[in-house]
C-alpha cells in the first residue's frame, strides 16, 4: 500500500491498548538532518466548541505506531505535547 503524507490527514489514530480515539493526524515531526519521521502530531480536541481553547496536542512517536490501515493508524501509546 502506497501512502502520501497528505493522505495521513484523513487517517484516524487509535490506541491498540484501550481503544482510545486520539483524532486525525494534523502534522509530522521530522529530523531534518536524517530525513526521518520522529512523530505524528494529533491536534488536541476543542473545548466547548473552541471557545475555551484546545487540549494539548498528542505526539505519537514513530516507533509506537503498530500498523497503518486504509482509514486508521493503530498506535501503542501517545504522549501529551
Amino acid at each position: 500500500m502506497d501512502t502520501r503524507i497528505a493522505d495521513l490527514r484523513y487517517k484516524e489514530v487509535i490506541s491498540v491498548e484501550d481503544g482510545t480515539r486520539y483524532g486525525y493526524v494534523g502534522d509530522m515531526e521530522i529530523d531534518l538532518e536524517t530525513g526521518r519521521v520522529k512523530a505524528l502530531v494529533v491536534p488536541g480536541r476543542r473545548r466547548f466548541f473552541g471557545l475555551l481553547g484546545r487540549e494539548e496536542d498528542k505526539y505519537i512517536p514513530w516507533d509506537a505506531i503498530s500498523r497503518f490501515g486504509e482509514d486508521i493508524i493503530l498506535v501503542a501509546r501517545a504522549q501529551p505535547g
